[in-house]
């Protein structure tokens, strides 16, 4: 009886990426601010995802086992994301695969390092490997659908102790292009990673994305913000939460306002005090980079909540130039006060986010509250 070959891994063939030292700047790449390829609820979510606009589909697929990839669970693309660039700027060589330590990850996203964040991190690495994405964006000439993980395949290398004291990771050639590709990067304010809401974040990035430091800012209606995000609730709840999220301002750099244009309810985004960096220039080269410290992106299994005031490791700065490149499905057309919404000289690729509720559950995101018992 003969045996079926073993296939190597696919970080056999890859050259590794050490992140060995350094801060990064925030970034985050453009398709996912635009578009709902993540759960916004901290609870399981195995419903899936099917969006699409400016002839541009996403798909998203999750095990029952494991749940759907949460927006938290996202902060190890933005982290991942990050380092890319820092190295490509320094002119270090990177690639999809990425070395690592957890400790570095969840510093640099805010996070605590005890036993039980290492716990929820590997939860989210689990969720990001076995969360399916189908997407028409960016496809090639003679290609039309692209079918991917966010994590190919990951690893732990631990003590004989179970000390965990390094990480791999490989990301989808998908992702590592859109970060690669400079124009589909934008930097992110790093107390992002303080808000505990999942519409909260969701909410930034497309704010991040469309808004970006226009005078006019920029105008959605309710039920078309409903619909980009993904959200599994009725519209009528998700516009109470967004009216709730007006009322509090948590948004770092932007100014949220609800306005009426007759029956119609409209959530209008406006730039305030700005914090986020600039876009750096065009990246170049690839290679090995350094990276600074890891932690984990909350949410367990299931998606916990998220902690109070967390740890960041990059300064202050200014947001960069005018963001009107905001694309074409986003309430384009949409005149108020005789403003319009975005300039329709520049066109740009669809867009959209992803979902859920801002509730406490019980469980605790990629990482606990500061002062928290363990």
């Amino acid at each position: 009886m003969s045996r079926r070959p073993i296939t190597p891994s696919e970080r056999s063939k890859l050259d590794p990426f050490v992140i060995a030292t350094g801060d990064a700047s925030p970034r985050d790449q453009r398709d996912l601010m635009e578009r709902p390829f993540f759960s916004l609820a901290k609870a399981k979510r195995t419903t899936p995802i099917f969006y699409e606009a400016g002839g541009a589909r996403v798909e998203v697929f999750a095990v029952p086992e494991h749940g759907m990839a949460t927006i938290w669970d996202a902060d190890v693309l933005i982290w991942a994301a990050s380092q890319i660039v820092e190295a490509e700027n320094l002119g270090l060589k990177t690639s999809r695969f990425l070395r690592f330590t957890p400790y570095q990850l969840l510093m640099a996203v805010g996070r605590q390092t005890g036993a039980r964040d290492y716990k929820l991190l590997k939860g989210a690495l689990t969720r990001l490997q076995s969360t399916v994405i189908r997407t028409t964006i960016r496809h090639g000439e003679h290609w039309r659908r692209h079918q991917f993980s966010w994590i190919n395949e990951w690893e732990e290398c631990t003590t004989l102790d179970g000390r965990v004291e390094g990480m791999e990771f490989v990301l989808p050639d998908w992702f590592y292009r859109g970060v690669i590709d400079r124009s589909l990067v934008l930097t992110i304010d790093p107390a992002y990673f303080r808000l505990t809401g999942g519409i909260e974040r969701w909410l930034y990035r497309v704010a991040r994305k469309h808004a970006g430091r226009q005078k006019q800012g920029w105008v959605f209606d309710i039920p078309h913000l409903h619909e980009k995000s993904g959200s599994l609730v009725r519209v009528s709840d998700f516009a109470l939460q967004i009216r709730r999220i007006v009322a509090h301002q948590p948004l770092p750099g932007y100014r949220l306002r609800i306005e009426r244009d007759g029956r119609r309810e409209l959530l209008r985004i406006l730039p305030a005090r700005l914090s986020t960096g600039p876009v750096d220039s065009v990246v170049e080269a690839l290679g090995t980079s350094h990276a600074t410290d890891i932690g984990i992106s909350h949410a367990a299994l299931s998606g916990l909540r998220t902690h109070g005031s967390q740890l960041t490791l990059w300064p202050e700065t200014v947001i960069p130039d005018l963001n009107l490149e905001s694309n074409r499905e986003s309430n384009s057309s949409l005149l108020l006060g005789g403003v319009e919404n975005i300039s329709r000289r520049r066109q740009d690729k669809p867009n959209a986010a992803s979902d859920n509720n801002t509730s406490n559950a019980s469980h605790l995101p990629f990482g606990r509250k500061p002062g928290e018992a363990r």
